[in-house]
């Protein structure tokens, strides 16, 4: 019978390195140790009650409903009681530093960016041929086919031709800006002129335009985005001062 190995620390530590995660692991420390102090900077305190509702979450969330599950997932991840707990309070303070840092700054930020978090409901046939784009364009303006019929016709993609080219519901970032900037434009609902991208000629039916809400949902998003930018900032910093240090 085959003998199972082990796998000492040494080798975990090189396996790291050959898989060339250095220099995530290092950004993950510094992240853990820049928002640890700045915490500690502007007395952010944790209570017992964030703490066992953030247990609960993680638990919830690595559908961990029984003391076994809960024990197994830690020998899977060599994680003691002590280090759980630990990572339950990493999370909890990271949420609260950042709503810190930046909960004044989600609406005046949201204004300047607006436009940005626009969205679109749209449909799209990507065609080989910008001839041919055009013709189905013309067609479509002179009610001889419909998107449907298009769709079904020249989408190669199972799935998507079932759903006749919907693409669903669209963040400017989520498009070439050639293409945003045409369904931007458009007045739904409409069939914008193809669009010729380096993957195609692009057939878009804007069914929709989604103006942005400031809801719940976004103000953690804007949050997000600004602490980790704030973060990647500072890690830079950081790493420009090691670069001088070891050079000098």
């Amino acid at each position: 019978m085959l003998e199972a190995p082990t796998v000492s620390l040494d080798e975990i530590i090189n396996q790291i390195k050959l898989s060339c995660q250095i220099p995530s692991v290092i950004e993950g420390v510094l992240t853990r140790k820049i928002i640890s102090q700045t915490a500690e900077e502007v007395g952010i305190k944790v209570e017992p009650e964030e703490l066992q509702q953030a247990a609960d979450s993680l638990r919830l969330m690595n559908k961990l409903i029984s003391a076994d599950a809960t024990w197994s997932w830690l020998q899977k991840h060599s994680l003691s009681l002590d280090e759980f707990e630990e990572l339950v309070y990493y999370t909890v303070i990271s949420s609260k530093l950042a709503q810190h840092l930046f909960v004044d700054q989600v609406e005046p930020f949201f204004v300047e960016h607006q436009i940005d978090y626009a969205q679109v409901v749209m449909y799209e046939v990507v065609l080989d041929d910008f001839d041919l784009a055009m013709e189905l364009f013309y067609a479509l303006g002179e009610g001889e086919m419909s998107f449907h019929e298009i769709a079904h016709q020249y989408i190669q993609d199972t799935e998507l031709r079932r759903k006749g080219g919907y693409r669903g519901i669209l963040n400017r970032a989520n498009l070439k800006p050639e293409i945003s900037a045409a369904v931007f434009a458009a007045t739904p609902p409409q069939v914008v002129k193809p669009i010729l991208t380096s993957t195609g000629a692009h057939l878009i039916l804007v069914e929709e335009l989604i103006e942005p809400q400031l809801d719940e949902m976004l103000r953690l998003k804007i949050i997000s985005d600004l602490f980790y930018e704030w973060l990647k900032q500072r890690i830079e910093l950081i790493s420009g001062y090691s670069a001088i240090f070891m050079e000098n």
